[in-house]
């Protein structure tokens, strides 16, 4: 891969109107490559630039997993625990008793949920390959993928009605996509007791030195937020978001599942931690070799792979992020992880090789597959 050619193929998208702007980083150890094309929104107000700031989705989801594993490290909780000593309004779950019947024909959960159940997204709520099971629409009038994760209710009030939603599956028997992200992000908070926002800023950001990764964005950095844009049937860009819109304020549910705002650097310092063992740059240890290893291993086994093949497209799930577990594509090496976000994005390393890929841009996916950017640019980075 040289930079030319990422900057042909991010060109290429941005000339065919697939995206107003994008920023492309591609690390090998201590080199370091950042294409920025195109511009921060559809009328060409300012060209992309490396430190452009963008809504980030479910990229979120390893830095929220790894905010958990920080309090395992410190025994404030434990992987096998379960969660109803933080999250009581979760002690009693229901799961139907057939995935295709009626969320009333239920039954008692088998066991707990337990951390490790979030971790892994195996919780039983979630979101399954068929939208149209009963459970799962009912899961979905809660988590609602119409509206911004930080416009859903305040997190408690959000958990009370999560708990009348029955679960899918029972507790570990599948993978069932996003629930547990958000679940995740209210453990850390009152296990913690701090608010989510204020754990991730002292314990991860400041640290790594990601001064542009938070739940909202100020007056003071607005001008390098780019709009967000979701694609209309026509092909068009519809534009969903201004820099002076939803970030510009705290939200009322800061999402483990997808509210972050960041820079394609400040993933790359995130993704440096895992490679680096858990120690950040000045050699302070922000996660244990174990968490690490944990995050970034795959824990489904076959028939979870399978089912979950909308999402996962065969490969496998650690802790907040896919691990690819077969080469199905030049890019799927045995052992990366990352994740793609809804809003355009996708980070992912390889510790084998040291190789950090950060892609973001600013238009929408429309479904859980990938876009042919996601895939031209993972092709040109591999």
């Amino acid at each position: 891969m040289t930079v030319t050619a990422l900057r042909a193929t991010l060109r290429r998208h941005v000339e065919e109107g697939t995206v107003p702007g994008a920023v492309g980083l591609v690390a090998r150890g201590a080199d370091v490559e950042v294409v920025a094309v195109g511009d921060v929104d559809a009328e060409g107000s300012a060209p992309m630039a490396r430190d452009s700031v963008f809504r980030i989705a479910s990229i979120t989801k390893p830095i929220t997993a790894a905010a958990v594993l920080m309090l395992v490290d410190e025994g404030r909780i434990g992987l096998g625990d379960p969660v109803e000593k933080w999250l009581p309004e979760l002690a009693e779950p229901m799961v139907v008793r057939t995935p295709t019947g009626p969320v009333e024909d239920v039954v008692p959960a088998d066991r707990p949920v337990t951390v490790e159940d979030l971790l892994s997204f195996r919780a039983g709520w979630g979101l399954a390959a068929d939208f149209s099971l009963p459970a799962v629409r009912a899961l979905i009038a809660v988590q609602r993928h119409d509206i911004p994760f930080r416009d859903w209710p305040d997190p408690d009030t959000w958990l009370g009605l999560l708990a009348r939603v029955p679960m899918l599956h029972q507790p570990g028997e599948a993978w069932l996509y996003g629930t547990s992200s958000a679940l995740q992000g209210i453990l850390v908070a009152r296990a913690s007791g701090r608010t989510f926002p204020d754990f991730l800023a002292e314990r991860v950001f400041e640290p790594l030195g990601m001064r542009d990764t938070a739940f909202e964005v100020p007056a003071s950095k607005r001008h390098r937020f780019t709009s967000s844009y979701h694609p209309a049937e026509d092909g068009t860009l519809r534009l969903s978001d201004t820099p002076d819109g939803g970030w510009s304020g705290p939200p009322r549910f800061p999402s483990g599942g997808g509210g972050l705002v960041s820079t394609a650097d400040d993933w790359l310092a995130f993704a440096r931690l895992l490679l680096n063992a858990g120690a950040a740059p000045d050699g302070r240890r922000l996660l244990t070799p174990t968490s690490v290893s944990r995050m970034t291993t795959n824990h489904l086994t076959a028939a979870q792979r399978d089912a979950a093949a909308l999402f996962l497209e065969g490969q496998g799930w650690g802790y907040g992020g896919q691990v690819d577990v077969t080469p199905a594509d030049p890019w799927n090496v045995p052992g990366r992880y990352g994740w793609v976000g809804g809003t355009g994005t996708t980070a992912h390393l390889v510790p084998a090789t040291g190789t950090v890929t950060v892609l973001m841009t600013q238009a929408a996916m429309t479904g859980p597959t990938p876009t042919p950017l996601m895939r031209d640019f993972w092709r040109v980075t591999a």
